[in-house]
């Protein structure tokens, strides 16, 4: 069975965002249709496009033409899902609007997707993704990172990531509510909600540095601070980097134990104590040790090591073309083959979760710009297949009412996703340990922990008595839905495994969150975020040219090196992993609701991390490298990057030569726009370093403020 079979989608969108989201919705089963103009998507000559454009159907139709219209419109009045990319203006002007739409077809579900949202003074501005993160605050997350003052480019496209899921999930939401409810319903997202997830802390650190001073560590202090001794990055012998997130006190034991220091440090005095409670200066000589230990070997041999020891949390740092050949990524199937017929043989990732009664499946790679235009409605003209759908009850409200979540999980990932959940409308019910969430007492006054556990009831239970374990098993048994992020093994001998639990509900949806994946060779190891940003190429992006470095001229050098790509390595993996999470989880309502079927569902940082870098996790002779972030950490070209002004900073994002010309016209500069070495975007790529001289000196100018007017 598939989740979604006989669900039509019509997909007016263009480039990754809606394309990442349907193709989601079609490698679970959904009939998927692209519909371009008579020249394609203009974003298919991306390199990733080739992933993004699987197992769907193309139609090439000119909106000029009033037959094309005529069967754009019937396409509209026969699909279950409409996801358009446009602003309300230009939606209305089309014909897709929600109004439009919905009294032509009163079982629609129509979800756009924006950049900033579809109304209000940014709703006409182009998607970019740094323009986004430039404008709502992410790219001062990264301040720090580089050794001058002011904004960092945020290099990995997470707002891309997080739309994209955030449309599945409210496409997923939609249909459960409709197969309970009926009607039509409407959906919203944007790059800027995308950027939500991420920001755990920052807004609220911002708010309350003034009420603790002192107490809570400025994020944003150039040069930041050194590492935590659990999330260092070390470099070993052959100039390989290898990031460490031991997180825990006994993960942390065991990589000292696993480099043989821990007796060492025992032995002395200033390390009698928890790690917690070692003295600053008892962290500079225990940082100074493990740096000289990691270069005794190469990186290969520590890792084996880490393998075996089996409680080591540590990864390489890999470029996302590395990634593709993780063994856990393969071992765990999340890296398939498809043959193209332009590309040759392409090596893409699976689909985003493993579901075991309604898996999904990889469709063919990308159909040729019109190849099934006429067919499609000739198609969909027949009746839609039939699908055994149980007996529905009335919900209101938010589209989740009535289902329940049994959250028994700790620190972000699986938290986040499931207060997701929750503003969806779940009834979220949070187990901890009889102390919390170890989250809620780590820094800043466990404030960290607030976003994780929003929306949710709590109760505490100690898993290790048979009351304990008694009181989860009661509380499953009436759940919809579990989620777990405990390592393969662990809920079985608790008594939580899924077969076990569905002999109690035999409609349960169980799922695990993992670091590698049950079928993965690491399955069994732990894992936390820092180690799949490290594996699957994100941090190495954002550190930059140069980095991470294979020399370094002593402890100090290291020292500063190790700063600097923990810097990078900040907490996006989590809500990486958080955002797939849930929309695997809705996958397993839906597949429910339609086929009366419990399942279990898998899903693991590293695939969800590696769809995070979608825009490189790809790999077929002749393609274009990714570009790599200026040493600068300004951004990726004169173009597209960040410049000091007069007062605060602004970002610059001219994708096509239609926005230069608007530019050079806005910014009345005598010669610019008629300066040949810019005339185009071939002639600027070539003359980069002079254009980046050349606008730096003109936006130095006027204010920030002034600039973004303008």
């Amino acid at each position: 069975m598939s989740v979604l079979a006989g669900i039509r989608v019509l997909d007016l969108t263009t480039g990754p965002v809606g394309g990442l989201a349907t193709m989601v919705l079609g490698d679970f089963g959904a009939d998927v249709v692209k519909v371009e103009c008579p020249t394609g998507d203009p974003f298919r000559s991306q390199p990733a496009a080739a992933f993004w454009l699987r197992g769907k159907h193309s139609a090439a139709l000119d909106l000029g033409a009033p037959a094309d219209r005529d069967e754009l419109s019937e396409l509209i009045d026969r699909c279950d899902v409409l996801v358009a990319s446009a602003a309300q203006s230009r939606l209305e002007s089309a014909g897709w609007d929600w109004a439009t739409v919905s009294s032509r077809n009163p079982s629609i579900i129509h979800c756009n997707i924006t950049g900033f949202g579809g109304t209000g003074p940014h709703a006409d501005l182009p998607g970019y993704e740094a323009l986004v993160a430039a404008h709502c605050g992410r790219m001062e997350v990264f301040a720090g990172q580089a050794l001058r003052e002011g904004p960092v480019f945020a290099a990995v496209p997470v707002g891309s990531h997080a739309a994209s899921q955030g449309a599945v999930q409210g496409i997923l939401a939609a249909l459960w509510a409709r197969e309970h409810s009926g009607g039509c319903h409407r959906v919203e997202t944007s790059l800027l909600r995308g950027m939500l997830p991420y920001d755990l802390a920052s807004l609220l650190i911002e708010q309350l540095q003034s009420s603790w001073p002192g107490e809570i560590p400025d994020p944003k202090k150039v040069g930041g601070g050194m590492p935590t001794l659990n999330y260092h990055p070390v470099m070993a012998a052959d100039g390989h980097w290898i990031q460490l997130g031991n997180l825990l006190e006994h993960h942390l034991y065991a990589f000292l134990e696993a480099i043989d220091l821990l007796p060492e440090l025992l032995a002395e005095q200033a390390f009698q104590t928890p790690p917690a409670r070692w003295s600053p200066d008892a962290i500079e000589v225990a940082r100074d040790r493990i740096l000289d230990r990691m270069r005794e070997r190469k990186a290969s041999e520590w890792m084996e090591i880490f393998r075996r020891h089996g409680g080591v949390v540590a990864e390489t740092f890999l470029s996302t073309r590395e990634a593709l050949d993780h063994p856990d990524l393969v071992g765990n199937g999340d890296v398939i083959e498809r043959e193209h017929p332009g590309l040759g043989v392409v090596r893409q990732l699976g689909v985003i979760a493993q579901l075991d009664s309604t898996p999904g499946t990889v469709g063919a790679l990308p159909a040729a710009v019109g190849e099934h235009t006429g067919s499609i409605l000739q198609r969909w003209r027949s009746p839609k297949p039939a699908t055994d759908v149980p007996t529905a009850t009335a919900a209101s409200g938010k589209p989740l009412d009535g289902v329940t979540v049994l959250e028994v999980a700790t620190i972000i990932a699986a938290p986040l996703a499931t207060t997701m959940l929750a503003d969806l409308g779940a009834r979220v019910i949070k187990v901890e340990a009889i102390d919390g969430d170890p989250y809620r007492h780590l820094l800043a006054k466990g404030l960290l922990a607030v976003k994780t556990n929003a929306g949710k009831q709590s109760i505490c239970v100690d898993l290790k008595s048979e009351s304990g374990r008694a009181i989860l098993r009661k509380l499953a048994a009436q759940a919809d839905v579990l989620v777990h992020n405990f390592r393969p093994g662990v809920p079985e001998r608790l008594g939580l495994g899924y077969e076990s639990l569905r002999e109690l509900r035999p409609d349960l949806v169980w799922v695990a969150a993992t670091g590698y994946g049950p079928n993965a060779p690491g399955a069994s190891r732990p894992c936390a975020h820092p180690v799949a940003g490290a594996a699957m190429g994100g941090v190495v992006y954002q550190a930059g040219a140069g980095m991470p470095p294979r020399n370094c001229d002593g402890i100090e050098a290291i020292r500063d090196a190790a700063r600097r790509l923990m810097r990078a390595n900040e907490a996006n993996p989590d809500p990486n992993t958080s955002v797939i999470l849930a929309s695997a989880v809705l996958l397993g309502l839906v597949a429910r609701s339609r086929h009366g079927i419990g399942q279990r569902i898998s899903v693991n940082m590293m695939t969800a991390n590696a769809y995070a870098n979608a825009d490189d996790m790809l790999a077929y002779a002749g393609k274009p490298a990714r570009p790599t972030v200026d040493a600068g950490l300004h951004g990726l070209g004169a173009c597209y990057r960040l410049y000091p002004a007069a007062e605060g900073w602004v970002f610059l994002a001219i994708g096509s030569d239609a926005q230069w010309q608007r530019f050079t016209t806005a910014v009345e500069h005598p010669t610019l726009g008629d300066d040949p070495r810019f005339a185009s975007a071939e002639l600027r790529r070539s003359n980069d370093s002079v254009l980046a001289e050349t606008l730096g000196a003109l936006f130095t100018t006027r204010s920030a403020d002034v600039w973004e007017m303008l």
